[in-house]
């Protein structure tokens, strides 16, 4: 049961990280096409739902169960919380960095598709 329910969780973390990119993406263009408010609206968007993200999953972690279910309903807050904070202050930096590590390379999987993948070694 715990690895369905972690399965499904995985799932679940796929969307919403390619949910991000797809805003980011839309945003990129909108800064582009638009100027910065578009961009920054986009930005708002992902920064909104990493901000649920702790709540959102927290069936799925219940689910879980367990140690491995406490460490990933922290480690999934701690994004919310740095989104938060984000949305809070209205810092577009802060959105624009949120889920990268400050030596991100382009091309590289943001810290939400590493924790994924972190997570896939638990199947």
């Amino acid at each position: 049961m715990q690895k369905q329910a972690l399965a499904e969780l995985i799932e679940f973390l796929e969307e919403k990280a390619a949910t991000v990119h797809r805003l980011e993406d839309e945003g990129e263009k909108a800064l582009q096409s638009e100027g910065q408010q578009a961009f920054q609206v986009k930005l708002e968007k992902k920064a909104e739902l990493l901000a649920a993200l702790g709540e959102k999953a927290w069936p799925m972690t219940e689910k879980v169960g367990g140690e491995l279910g406490d460490q990933i309903a922290q480690r999934l807050e701690q994004f919310s919380t740095s989104a938060s904070t984000a949305l809070r202050i209205g810092s577009v930096f802060f959105m624009t960095a949120l889920l990268y590590p400050e030596d991100h390379k382009s091309g590289e999987p943001n810290d939400l598709e590493n924790y994924i993948t972190e997570l896939k070694g638990n199947l």
